[in-house]
């Protein structure tokens, strides 16, 4: 699509490392340019970018942006692992492309810098990781796609493969503890503690199903299976082949028949305000044609991703004052620590939308990716 393409390189020549235009909420802030999940997931879409154009514009971009954060120590700018947080393990997953694109020994190095962190994460009872040290004894689905992708490949790749299984376990727990087995959905959040104010004070959950963390999980799951080695680990990846399964089969029943997406609030489309929301409908676009594409799911399951793909593309990227714009886009929704964040269906429906967002435009170039690879429509 031509207007992808035109897109992406209107975002590319209005961004540096020092203010990157899709990171709204370091705009919104005023902060300082800093090692961050949001700008690791463009990073990664462009390099993924680059991989199947083999244009050269899109390497250099991502090697200098993450560049201007790498030491040549291996030491990352504004990074500390001690905080234990695993929203910034994301962007480490750009360095394993950029080490073997450009040979840069600084990005080998910042590979164990980043690893480092995860050594001495904080864990659940279930050996879990905290998703932050600030929000103690808690699992978001969002943590598992900011951290086990990156501990899957840095096990194989430079350990030998000796903690697959712990992350393997740690999706394991997941599906037992947060799956609601009526419907299929998973929790955002679970407090292993159950002293948060937002979990049920029995089953330690939250108490809605939110699109983007469902999100994060499916991609969570497909990005891990992906670098799982079949002799080595073929019974595993099979296991979450199945848990995969079940998550989309789950996921179809509440896609939106016009548009392909799905609602903000997955389970009530239903009630006002919710809304089709792009960042999460373009995770499962991009999810479900990779999956298919790598044989973890059926070839007709392909026009679910695609259609959901067009329809955020119909809906909401448009041109304004010669610009182009996506919109529909989540800001940020969380849970933690903070009495406003406290869950409930109105929680997800005051946080701000907005448009040429970070979490939307990375999973949209990685669906858009996944039309190019597709050999043959079955529009």
């Amino acid at each position: 699509m031509e207007i992808l393409d035109r897109y992406i390189n209107q975002l590319l020549a209005k961004s540096s490392p020092q203010m990157p235009v899709w990171n709204i909420e370091k705009i919104k802030q005023g902060a300082k340019p800093s090692w961050n999940y949001m700008d690791g997931c463009v990073v990664k879409a462009i390099l993924e970018l680059y991989h199947i154009t083999g244009k050269e514009e899109y390497l250099s971009f991502a090697d200098s942006f993450i560049d201007y954060f790498v030491e040549e120590d291996g030491s990352i700018h504004s990074y500390d692992p001690k905080e234990y947080n695993l929203d910034n393990v994301n962007a480490g997953k750009t360095l394993f492309d950029l080490y073997e694109l450009t040979g840069k020994e600084k990005y080998r190095k910042a590979i164990d810098t980043v690893y480092s962190q995860l050594v001495n994460q904080p864990r659940t009872l279930a050996g879990n990781f905290w998703h932050k040290k600030i929000y103690p004894h808690q699992v978001w689905l969002d943590g598992l796609y900011m951290a086990q992708p990156f501990y899957m490949q840095y096990e194989l790749a430079y350990h030998n493969g000796e903690n697959c299984l712990d992350c393997y376990r740690q999706f394991l727990n997941v599906y037992r503890q947060m799956r609601n087995p009526l419907n299929g959905l998973y929790y955002h959040a679970y407090d292993d503690s159950r002293e948060m104010f937002w979990c049920d004070k029995v089953t330690g959950l939250s108490g809605n199903f939110w699109l983007r963390a469902l999100g994060w999980y499916a991609m969570a799951l497909i990005d891990t299976m992906d670098v799982m080695p079949d002799d080595k680990l073929g019974k595993e990846k099979q296991e979450l082949n199945r848990i995969y399964k079940e998550l989309i089969d789950s996921m179809l029943p509440y896609q939106d028949g016009e548009t392909g997406m799905w609602y903000q609030v997955v389970n009530r489309g239903g009630i006002k305000p919710n809304y089709l929301e792009t960042s999460g409908s373009a995770i499962f676009a991009y999810a479900i044609m990779k999956s298919v594409r790598l044989g973890f799911l059926d070839p007709s399951y392909f026009a679910y991703g695609e259609k959901a793909f067009y329809g955020i593309c119909s809906k909401y990227l448009w041109e304004e004052d010669g610009e182009l714009q996506l919109g529909g886009i989540c800001l940020v929704a969380g849970l933690g620590n903070q009495e406003m964040r406290e869950g409930t269906f109105e929680y997800y429906m005051r946080e701000p939308i907005v448009k040429n967002e970070a979490k939307g435009v990375a999973p949209l170039i990685l669906a858009y990716i996944e039309t190019l690879l597709a050999p043959a429509s079955p529009k």
